[in-house]
């Protein structure tokens, strides 16, 4: 690949002369000589081959080639600039990635906040966010495809946060069967009637969450797809309220009268990778994580002003 004959100098050049006004300014802001940043300039033009200034009086002014080139070189020495700073940080143990793995059950409007507030913090980290259903998550973790999960499971060996309860109801459309008999319900009712449930996404130690008891079950791959079986009267599921609530309101879907077992809470838990320490960036998306966990889910956001310079 053939390299480039123009450095970034010499773009910042150019920049200096035409946002001063003229060489003698350019030349002050950049503490060089006059003659220095004439010549500059004009091997600029010599090596693009076409004029970029023209003198209007005692003014430097760009010409039509020269205004265009010059607005695509503002873009590359920022470019030039961002991927220093980026390496400097790098230098001082900011990451340059978080790998974050969650349970697909977790409210989603939680981690978008987390994540807004993360954004203008992040100083270049990219994040890599990976959505797993139950043991799925922490094959993912476990397995070292993560930096921190989001799991209902306990992970042995791992001090995790302790995140607030996710509610699970059991729905069916209003005309169900089971809401046809119109008196509170048993697990022996639910024994005949077809049961949707969400298949576990590990491949190592798979395993099954809630009752199970329905002689016909149909497995789906998301709690998407298991709250559009249900709502559409295929069959009855557990599903998070957060997820179903607009079908609630519509009566799409209505809670099942168990008389017990109609409302699951598991607690969901945050867990950081014990295989590296952890980087500011990690530590700072850990506590907007445990930050917006507290948050009711239909308040209106409002991101967190980012942490002085001194908190690094």
């Amino acid at each position: 690949m053939k390299a480039p004959r123009v450095t970034l100098d010499q773009w910042r050049t150019l920049q200096a002369v035409v946002d001063e006004g003229g060489f003698a300014q350019a030349a002050e802001v950049l503490h060089r000589s006059q003659s220095s940043v004439s010549y500059g300039v004009a091997r600029l033009q010599e090596q693009l081959g076409m004029p970029l200034l023209r003198i209007d009086g005692r003014k430097a002014v760009l010409t039509e080639e020269g205004s265009v080139l010059l607005r695509r070189s503002r873009q590359l020495v920022k470019q030039a600039r961002q991927l220093e700073e980026l390496a400097h940080q790098l230098e001082q143990g900011w990451e340059a990635e978080v790998r974050l793995v969650v349970d697909a059950a977790y409210p989603t409007a939680r981690l978008i906040r987390a994540l807004s507030a993360f954004m203008p913090q992040s100083r270049g980290c990219r994040v890599r966010l990976r959505e797993e259903v139950l043991s799925g998550v922490e094959q993912v973790f476990l397995e070292g495809g993560a930096d921190l999960a989001i799991t209902g499971a306990t992970l042995q060996g791992y001090l995790g946060s302790e995140l607030n309860e996710v509610e699970f109801i059991a729905v069916a459309h209003p005309q169900h069967a089971l809401h046809q008999l119109q008196r509170e319900l048993g697990f022996e009712d639910l024994e005949s009637q077809l049961q949707v449930v969400i298949r576990d996404s590990g491949s190592v130690q798979p395993r099954d969450v809630g009752w199970l008891g329905a002689e016909q079950r149909w497995t789906v791959g998301s709690l998407a797809t298991a709250a559009s079986f249900v709502s559409r009267g295929l069959g009855f599921a557990w599903l998070p309220r957060h997820l179903i609530e607009r079908e609630l309101q519509e009566a799409s879907l209505q809670p099942l009268r168990l008389g017990a077992g109609g409302l699951r809470r598991p607690r969901f838990n945050l867990y950081a990778s014990k295989e590296k320490p952890l980087g500011p960036a990690t530590r700072i998306l850990i506590e907007l994580i445990k930050t917006y966990d507290g948050a009711a889910l239909d308040a209106p956001f409002a991101a967190p002003l980012p942490p002085s310079s001194e908190e690094f």
